[in-house]
């Protein structure tokens, strides 16, 4: 698989011709999926009412972003507020061509903001197939537990596309440049990290978006301030001497077979 990462400034408003425009230049870079941050539409930081107006609007965005994927033929995963079940739920998304949009929703919010906008989710991410991979979501705040890679990687996962809107901290570099990666070794899997940059006018982040390797090494890097794209070639088989020489998977079921 050929993934492109896109690390979006804050500053400039989102829309669904851009996000266009991010796909076209995807399909020209070679790319089976393109992947964008958290909240992608409306922005991260557009407001608590513009988010719950945006998950009302959800089936007609997810059609026209539909539209799109099936124009160009690559694979769109991105943040999108959605209702599901009556509750405005912070999720994640990739849609594929030809297949319905598969969804999950952020289970751990962070902050008060999040907590006034949204609803916790309650369900592991489906897995979905693009380019021979099988593919998983989380979002932000959700791949700093290690439980939830964990579940996806046991599920069979090989690539966990994580929406984020890191915000700028002493803390985000650890995260973006060890944290992420750590998920990634630990797991045997790809890690996907896809941030903003800049500030809008709510928060300022991160940037530092990532690509992530089942060795644990970054296959891409952004920086802290500048939007970019990245570009990744994903090919499971070229790790598997680093699988096996960590089976971590296989060592837990073993524990888990004898313990029973």
């Amino acid at each position: 698989m050929r993934l492109a990462l896109f690390q979006l400034d804050a500053g400039e408003a989102p829309r669904l011709d851009r996000i266009g425009s991010l796909l076209r230049k995807a399909r020209d870079a070679g790319a089976d999926l393109a992947h964008l941050p958290e909240l992608a539409l409306p922005g991260y930081g557009a407001g608590v009412e513009a988010l719950r107006e945006t998950a009302a609007k959800a089936p007609e965005l997810l059609a026209q972003l539909a539209d799109l994927v099936a124009e160009t033929g690559v694979a769109l995963a991105l943040g999108l507020p959605v209702l599901q079940d009556g509750a405005v739920r912070n999720a994640a998304v990739v849609l594929r061509p030809g297949h319905a949009p598969a969804t999950y929703a952020k289970r751990f919010l962070y902050g008060d903001y999040e907590r006034a906008a949204f609803s916790p989710g309650d369900a592991a991410s489906p897995l979905v197939e693009i380019a021979g991979l099988n593919v998983g979501l989380l979002v932000c705040f959700d791949v700093e537990f290690p439980e939830t890679v964990r579940e996806l990687a046991l599920a069979g996962a090989d690539l966990v596309l994580v929406p984020t809107a890191l915000p700028e901290s002493e803390g985000a570099s650890f995260i973006a440049r060890h944290l992420v990666p750590t998920r990634a070794f630990e797991n045997g899997l790809f890690v996907s990290y896809a941030d903003w940059c800049g500030c809008d006018d709510a928060f300022r982040y991160g940037g530092l978006s990532v690509i992530a390797a089942p060795d644990g090494r970054a296959l891409a890097q952004a920086g802290e301030s500048v939007a970019e794209m990245l570009v990744a070639d994903l090919d499971p088989s070229a790790f598997a001497d680093v699988r096996a020489a960590n089976d971590y998977l296989g060592e837990l079921a073993r524990m888990r077979a004898n313990a029973s």
